[in-house]
């Protein structure tokens, strides 16, 4: 059986990218200077302004607006004509402390106040989560997100280091694959639409594409005689980034995980401090997921957790192989119940994530990059 998957990704100048950057980089400020600091930073992006929002508790103060223009700055934002200006943009901040609602359950667990001895604080808020894995590409991800990820990311590298010097900062990616019975044989599709300088040859723009990103990242078994290629299908593209189109952080979080292939349980990522389970439990789902596949135990895996607010342990721990297992998965859960603490302070000190890793992150997906804790292979 032949079926078709697309999947897709954005160059740090999308609109919403650029909001998931600039809450990482805050975050990542005040985890440098207070490891404890409790951030839930939300940014918008619109034309010629920026607006960032929130709740952030912290013995340590930054200087939030330098930092806003700093990220702009280094995604390569400098013309308020085309998309935004890091010298002139308006910032605007509106933050505010943590509720201490929510501390009553973060700060103590539900299991500590019932007198249980237990090290950890309460899952930051209720939600589910989910990690994947699958034996289609080297770091064990789908290869539709893999090849738009590696597609974008050198999208922006041809931009910064002048090999391609008319492209500005917003891009989009998108590629589909062709699967033959679950496994991957070609790239039917790759659609790319990059922002460009005024009164750019457009075959000029295409031929460029093709032979410096596209033939320089793609395998050239995947692609054939009818692999289809839009390259700026528009035909033009000039006005983006927040002068284009607002951002927002968090709308890109299918970017952020598997494109689509495996499910996602709805919470963003950027912008939020270990102790969210929206973004620490992911982590480590994905962790788990990987090295089930990495172990042998099967050749696609997913995981979901889930919490409660305030309550340490998760609710459930739910694993799915599709078949594809060499043990049974009750055999497999009860592995990671006895190689795992799932409790959110569990996982910050298993993954380390009270460190200033979180602008790693933010482009061209949380999973897959090598030099993540939670990308580390292990026995199981």
């Amino acid at each position: 059986m032949r079926k078709l998957f697309t999947s897709e990704s954005v160059t740090e100048g999308h609109p919403d990218k650029l909001c998931d950057y600039i809450s990482d980089s805050i975050l990542d400020a005040y985890i440098e200077k207070d490891k404890n600091a409790r951030v839930a930073c939300e940014t918008v992006a619109g034309k010629g302004e920026i607006y960032i929002t929130g709740e952030i508790t912290s013995k340590e103060q930054v200087d939030i607006e330098k930092i806003v223009r700093k990220a702009i700055k280094e995604i390569g934002y400098d013309n308020s004509k085309t998309d935004i200006d890091y010298r002139t943009c308006k910032i605007t901040i509106n933050i505010s402390k943590q509720s201490p609602d929510i501390a009553l359950g973060v700060d103590k667990s539900l299991e500590t106040k019932k007198g249980e001895k237990i090290e950890s604080e309460g899952a930051g808020d209720q939600g589910i989560m989910f990690g994947f894995a699958c034996d289609e590409t080297e770091e064990l991800m789908p290869l539709p997100i893999s090849l738009a990820h590696k597609l974008a990311k050198k999208l922006s590298q041809v931009r910064k280091n002048n090999e391609i010097n008319y492209l500005r900062p917003d891009g989009k990616v998108q590629v589909t694959v062709e699967y033959e019975d679950d496994k991957p044989i070609r790239v039917d599709t790759i659609v790319v639409s990059t922002q460009q300088k005024e009164d750019v040859d457009l075959e000029v723009l295409r031929k460029d594409i093709k032979e410096k990103v596209i033939n320089k990242i793609v395998p050239k078994k995947l692609l054939d005689d009818n692999t289809k290629y839009y390259i700026n299908p528009t035909g033009r593209f000039v006005i983006g980034g927040p002068f284009g189109d607002s951002g927002l952080t968090g709308r890109k979080i299918i970017v952020d995980t598997y494109g689509g292939y495996a499910r996602h349980g709805g919470g963003a990522f950027s912008g939020k401090d270990p102790t969210k389970v929206d973004r620490s439990a992911t982590y480590m789902a994905r962790h788990i997921a990987k090295n089930v596949v990495a172990n042998k135990l099967a050749k696609k895996c997913e995981i979901q957790f889930s919490y409660a607010i305030g309550v340490a342990r998760p609710v459930s721990v739910y694993i799915d192989t599709f078949g594809t297992n060499t043990i049974p998965e009750k055999e497999i859960i009860e592995k990671i119940n006895k190689k795992f603490d799932l409790t959110p302070r569990g996982i910050i000190n298993y993954l380390d994530l009270q460190k200033p890793i979180y602008t790693k992150t933010t482009n061209y997906g949380h999973f897959g990059k090598k030099e993540l804790s939670w990308e580390k292979i292990i026995k199981l």
